[in-house]
């Protein structure tokens, strides 16, 4: 039964289907390793195992009834701890929510219930999910599982890490600037940032509202696919016959190559040159305007963020580690003039990205320039936090800044993803391309 944590949930699902494995066995199994494993605690802000069994029970009886109600009815997946749900706590990684237990659950927790999905439990993150490295010292700070002395990305981390360390068959996350892909690329997985706006954020704790999106972290894209049609109570996506003949792809040369470290700029090559052999025509362009998108973060993100935080932190500082408290305050410096002003130039910059991308199926780039960065350094050095933080997060901000979908896939270089960015509300099309990348990357 070991072999369950490291099936892909389509794979349990269709087994569960066939009458070869007992959803409450398999929820067992899971609860099992999660309590057994060292890493589990860093993990795993909580567990909750009677909704599991019960939830577990369920699918059992639906299975031996043939009235299964989704491709993954049955299959036990992880919750990023800004999830609301009933009756037990949901404190978005930081000390200033302790002890907050809302009275039911985050649409997309309830939707993926209804449709049959086991809930492990709720897992460790980034404070307020304001980071991309995934340090928090403050509650927990899982280890890549790559490097036992790195932090795992974030804010998603301990999402991507229960998926990662085979203790989830999936994992729901938020993304915001990067939360979903950062950690799917640092542990080697699949991670899908959706459309702002498409999938319900109904529940969920905020951080910039007009940026945040929910979205899985997976082993496979059919695993992806699969989990986002049960957060919206929908239809996966079909994933037969994807291939990448025909496709063409523009690389990405302005900003997203700057300052590339070694790891990263070797799986880029390598994937690109794989996905050439596959048939996909590979068009390196510069997108000079992207320039000014990105020099409007800090207005556009932190404003929002201290806008929504600002008081809670406020009451209690020293409750929150000091880097992520002052980036932060960082949206302090900013008028009301100049945020809705830098709305108004973004906005004029989505309509050039989609003039001069409309030829092309997907836009690729590295997820991350680079490598997850020690963990005792980014805790002991506050400048060195900041400055890799920043670094992290700057090719998925591409992303955001463009409300774009974005699917980040493995490149068989460890800890170096490749993100493909597709088309706004067309995250079908996307994983169908993600689909046909998987088989040429593999």
């Amino acid at each position: 039964m070991d072999e369950w944590l490291w099936t892909s949930a389509g794979n349990l699902g269709r087994a569960i289907g066939r009458g070869e494995i007992d959803p409450v066995e398999l929820a067992e199994v899971h609860l099992s390793a999660i309590e057994g494993h060292p890493l589990g605690p860093e993990i795993y802000a909580r567990t909750t195992p009677e909704r599991a069994r019960a939830e577990a029970k369920a699918a059992a009886e639906r299975a031996a009834l043939g009235l299964r109600r989704s491709a993954l009815d049955g299959v036990p997946i992880s919750w990023k701890d800004l999830f609301d749900s009933a009756g037990v706590a949901t404190e978005g990684g930081t000390r200033l929510l302790a002890g907050r237990v809302p009275a039911r659950d985050a649409e997309v927790l309830a939707n993926a219930t209804l449709q049959g999905l086991v809930c492990l439990g709720k897992t460790h993150q980034t404070e307020f999910a304001f980071s991309g490295l995934g340090l928090n010292p403050m509650t927990a700070s899982p280890p890549c599982v790559n490097d036992a002395e790195a932090v795992c990305g974030g804010s998603s981390s301990g999402a991507a890490t229960s998926v990662a360390f085979g203790l989830a068959a999936g994992a729901i996350g938020s993304d915001t600037g990067g939360s979903v892909r950062v950690p799917a690329a640092w542990n080697d997985l699949v991670g899908l940032k959706t459309t702002a706006g498409r999938v319900s954020v109904r529940g969920v704790l905020p951080l910039a509202a007009r940026f945040d999106t929910v979205g899985p972290l997976a082993r496979t894209v059919e695993d992806a696919a699969l989990l986002l049609a049960v957060l919206e109570g929908g239809r996966p996506a079909d994933l037969a016959g994807a291939q990448l003949a025909g496709t063409r792809l523009l690389a990405l040369e302005t900003v997203a190559m700057d300052a590339i470290r070694e790891g990263p700029r070797q799986g880029f090559e390598a994937a690109v040159a794989r996905l050439e052999a596959g048939g996909a025509t590979v068009e390196p362009r510069a997108l000079p305007f992207l320039e000014e998108a990105m020099a409007l973060s800090g207005v556009l993100f932190a404003v929002e963020a201290y806008g929504t935080w600002g008081e809670t932190i406020e009451a209690d500082p020293d409750a929150m580690f000091a880097p992520v408290r002052e980036r932060f305050r960082g949206g302090k410096a900013f008028s009301g003039p100049d945020y809705v002003a830098a709305w108004q130039t973004l906005d004029r910059l989505r309509a050039r990205w989609q003039e001069q991308t409309a030829g092309f199926d997907a836009v690729i780039l590295p997820t991350a320039p680079l490598l997850p960065p020690n963990k005792a350094q980014l805790e002991a050095d506050p400048d060195f936090f900041a400055a890799e933080n920043l670094l992290t997060l700057r090719n998925t901000r591409i992303g955001n800044l463009m409300g774009l979908p974005g699917l980040t896939l493995p490149t068989g270089t460890p800890s170096a993803g490749i993100t493909f960015l597709g088309q706004p509300m067309a995250e079908e099309r996307l994983l169908r391309l993600g689909a046909a990348a998987e088989r040429a990357l593999a």
